[in-house]
């Protein structure tokens, strides 16, 4: 009696186990998805921001006939926003009229 006993309690133990490993892979494969849309999403960030930048910079080239002095310039008075928290943008004038050197670079982006 006490074999079969022991038979029921195998299965049992053997279906939760199975459960929990269905379960973690599932929540590994959605936290693997939500890491790549992450990823995803910051690089479509930056190539948004890379896009405006350039398009201020020329603007202001066209408008006033020299390149912008200083990345505050663009803020001020052509309105370029940005997640300062997830961007550094380096901004380095050579000339009034030699395109600026801009540099974008992620910040936190660790991996």
């Amino acid at each position: 009696m006490v074999r079969f006993q022991n038979q029921k309690k195998s299965r049992k133990n053997r279906r939760v186990f199975l459960s929990i490993c269905v379960f973690l892979v599932i929540l590994l494969l959605f936290i693997s998805g939500i890491d790549s849309f992450s990823d995803s999403t910051r690089r479509h960030q930056k190539e948004s921001l890379e896009r405006a930048l350039n398009r201020s910079i020329v603007y202001c080239y066209a408008t006033e006939g020299t390149y912008p002095e200083s990345l505050e310039d663009l803020k001020a008075h052509y309105g370029l926003t940005y997640d300062e928290d997830l961007f550094f943008v380096d901004y380095q004038t050579v000339g009034a009229n030699i395109y600026p050197d801009v540099t974008i670079i992620e910040k936190g982006a660790g991996k």
